[in-house]
């Protein structure tokens, strides 16, 4: 018999989404546009209500997001910063939607010229067996339009210049 925790070793999200701009500007809007596209009203942890996402944009930084008063609280870190390539983002969030340093997961972003001026976006979140019981939980939040597949599209809808 194969325990929970082997059963769930190497879960993950995969989506793709596919943005009528350059691999620059998908990269610049991914990252350090996300509070373009992020929905600030309803994806918040911190205590009050968010005012941006920030991710710093180098290996080591931070990504958090700024309350309305400026108080900050911690998404995680930057683990690689490659643009416009990729971006791998350490995900230090709980299952009950709290920062929790306990938890590690990742986030890798890939962004891929098609041609003609589009950019296939390509996003792996792994190590979802780091949230134990509730992996096949957040696998099921994070694979649905509430999760990534959302997220990717309003990001999809901002991405393009003009």
């Amino acid at each position: 018999m194969v325990d929970q925790q082997e059963q769930q070793a190497g879960l993950a999200v995969r989506r793709s989404v596919v943005v009528e701009t350059s691999r620059e500007r998908a990269f610049y809007v991914f990252t350090e546009g996300m509070t373009s596209w992020w929905p600030i009203d309803s994806h918040t942890i911190g205590d009050r209500p968010m005012a941006e996402a920030v991710m710093e944009p180098r290996s080591g930084g931070r990504w958090y997001e700024r309350a309305d008063d400026g108080s900050e609280c911690d998404w995680g870190r930057v683990i690689a910063w490659e643009p416009p390539d990729r971006v791998v983002l350490e995900w230090q969030i709980s299952a009950d939607w709290k920062a929790d340093p306990s938890i590690h997961t990742e986030i890798e972003v890939r962004f891929t010229a098609e041609g003609d001026g589009r950019t296939r976006v390509d996003l792996e979140h792994r190590g979802l067996e780091s949230f134990g019981e509730r992996a096949q939980q957040m696998h099921e939040i994070f694979g649905s339009d509430g999760g990534w597949n959302g997220l990717l599209r309003r990001f999809g809808e901002r991405a393009p210049a003009g």
